[in-house]
């Protein structure tokens, strides 16, 4: 019975230092995003939550999450030039969802907004460029500790989609 109580807790404990590790990883994400990236994140939750579907103007977005309106609009462009966002012009227009938020991966966001998600170009999948100061990758000890944070980052914004970035309050 008590080793059955120690793995309990041990299930326990590990479980909560993965929730920990997620928090930290998702915090050191959130301080290294550009204003363009969180604001843009931050645009496309607002537009998720609106249960109606129906167009959201540009400067209900802008007063709602207090982001300048001209900023924001480029940023909106440039949504819906990737086929996250459609857009309706006139009364009644605005900016809306093309594709359900339970199918909008972050990994394909932050990709779209803030470019590679590696913070070495050596460690990067789609954007790998040789580092000129490194004789050797399987030797540098930044590039194994980089691609650590490559995969742990890569997890944390692949499990996440606007759906639960949009639920959270």
């Amino acid at each position: 019975m008590v080793i059955s109580v120690d793995a309990y807790l041990l299930d326990v404990s590990a479980e909560k230092l993965i929730i920990n590790v997620k928090k930290s990883i998702f915090e050191y994400i959130r301080n290294m995003l550009s204003k363009k990236t969180k604001y843009g994140i931050k645009a496309l939750a607002f537009i998720a939550k609106k249960s109606d579907r129906k167009p959201v103007q540009t400067s209900e977005i802008s007063k709602s999450e207090n982001i300048s309106q001209k900023f924001l609009e480029s940023i909106l462009l440039e949504l819906r030039k990737s086929g996250f966002l459609g857009s309706k012009k006139g009364k009644g227009g605005g900016y809306y969802l093309i594709k359900e938020p339970e199918s909008i991966l972050m990994t394909a966001v932050i990709r779209v907004l803030e470019g590679p998600i590696a913070m070495v170009p050596c460690v990067s999948l789609n954007y790998y460029e040789k580092c000129d100061d490194c004789p050797s990758e399987e030797t540098c000890s930044v590039h194994s500790l980089m691609i650590q944070v490559r995969d742990s980052t890569l997890k944390v914004l692949g499990d996440n989609t606007l759906a639960d970035i949009s639920a959270k309050k």
